[in-house]
């Protein structure tokens, strides 16, 4: 059974941090790019960053770039997302997502988290 669980969550003021975790089961985690997207109210998923298998290469969104710092161990198969400086506008949903290719677009990842709630408050 495939699951990736996000947690790391929560309610922060601007300019504070939050790292997410995203715990992966049910499939090789090791042989998989892992992505996190958000999505706010009203508005649709967008890419955040992606890493590859490997932890050598990633991408980030212009609007979190110098900010967010994604990373991975595949030892734990588990995803983490740093975020600092966070802005009222990081506000959303997160969510881990894995898939065989590197991509930002959702498309590309076949497995999804049921997504973990940021809200950065100014």
């Amino acid at each position: 059974q495939v699951q990736l669980v996000e947690s790391g969550g929560g309610l922060v003021q601007a300019g504070g941090s939050l790292r997410l975790s995203c715990a992966v089961s049910g499939f090789t985690f090791s042989s998989n790019v892992m992505g996190w997207f958000r999505q706010a109210p009203g508005k649709e998923r967008e890419f955040v960053a992606f890493i590859t298998w490997g932890g050598d290469n990633s991408d980030y969104a212009d609007s979190v770039k110098g900010r967010f710092t994604i990373a991975r161990d595949n030892a734990k198969n588990t995803a983490y997302l740093q975020m600092n400086n966070l802005k009222p506008e990081d506000t959303a949903v997160y969510y881990c997502a894995a898939g065989p290719a590197n991509s930002r677009y959702s498309s590309f990842y076949n497995y999804w988290g049921q997504g973990t709630q940021v809200t950065v408050s100014s």
